[in-house]
């Protein structure tokens, strides 16, 4: 890069870039209480007893991704989900690869139900079931893309249907919808997105999938079976969608709505499962979940977890 560059971008670009984010996210002033907020959500969770238990009703199980940055909104999220839906949850944890001791340390006061997979373990299941030399984008991606790995650590040499959640969720009511699905899953789950983001173009992940690629699909709830997932045909849509159109920070959510293109599946209803809760709602939550993505992630700070921060009756 040349001088000249260098200047434009160090000394306007990225300078304008972060002052429009934080316009969006409220201004400065905003974001130091938004900070502030996050600093008193993350002690709360230090705080947070074990999940309760229900030992006369089936239990469920939770797959998350989770790591050094966001391991108070799992046991947030966790607790909220038991909570609002009176049942035991088994919680399968897959390190990002950030982790530490005092992580994990706080994450297994969540009790015996709580299991943790380390990221070595993750890497050398990676190693026996996407060699590099046969999935080089998809072991490219995994190694700099950390978002790919909700994919491909929960699933890849695995079987049978697993429920999937981003840590950015609270749970406010039963859900009963999620509760039917887990009890007796026939068909994909997803939740619906407040705007449409592939990253991709529409005909190029028609094209790959040979599908209509339906509308919003979104990957904080997302429901598959991992035997029905072919890694051959994934890693080739990922090659092609990179060499085609770059790399995106959609590119997971774009793969899942392709595998959506093939099969029926369940939307979960947008007014009752909330991708980015407005200020009023995130304040007084009448819907059953909140998934607080971009700009509202500073409602989960500010009130979400505050609801749940003490034990239930």
């Amino acid at each position: 890069m040349s001088t000249l560059g260098k200047i434009l971008l160090y000394g306007y670009h990225q300078p304008l870039d972060r002052l429009r984010d934080s316009m969006r996210n409220g201004g400065p002033i905003a974001e130091w209480i938004t900070a502030r907020n996050r600093r008193e959500m993350t002690v709360a969770a230090a705080r947070l007893p074990a999940l309760p238990r229900w030992p006369d009703r089936p239990p469920v199980t939770l797959l998350l991704l989770t790591g050094r940055n966001f391991w108070d909104q799992t046991m947030f999220c966790l607790h909220s989900f038991a909570r609002a839906a009176e049942v035991t949850v088994q919680a399968e944890l897959y390190d990002d690869g950030t982790l530490e001791s005092r992580h994990i340390e706080l994450l297994q006061r969540l009790g015996p139900d709580v299991r943790i997979h380390r990221h070595a373990d993750l890497r050398a299941q990676l190693d026996r079931h996407l060699p590099a030399d046969r999935f080089p984008t998809l072991r490219e991606r995994w190694e700099h893309y950390p978002n790919i790995r909700r994919l491909i650590d929960v699933h890849l040499g695995g079987g049978g249907w697993k429920l999937v959640l981003d840590s950015d969720l609270l749970f406010f009511r039963r859900p009963e919808l999620l509760l039917r699905w887990l009890a007796a899953p026939d068909r994909p789950l997803f939740s619906v997105d407040c705007q449409e983001s592939y990253g991709y173009s529409r005909p190029l992940m028609e094209r790959l999938a040979g599908a209509p690629i339906p509308p919003l699909v979104n990957v904080g709830l997302c429901g598959l079976r991992s035997d029905a997932l072919d890694w051959g045909e994934i890693e080739a849509w990922t090659a092609e969608l990179i060499a085609r159109e770059r790399t995106s920070y959609y590119l997971e959510q774009a793969l899942v709505a392709m595998l959506a293109a093939r099969w029926p599946h369940v939307l979960a209803p947008a007014e009752e499962y909330v991708t980015k809760p407005s200020r009023v709602e995130a304040f007084a939550p009448r819907a059953v979940m909140h998934h607080y993505v971009d700009t509202s992630r500073r409602w989960l700070y500010r009130y979400g977890w505050r609801r749940l921060a003490k034990p239930p009756p």
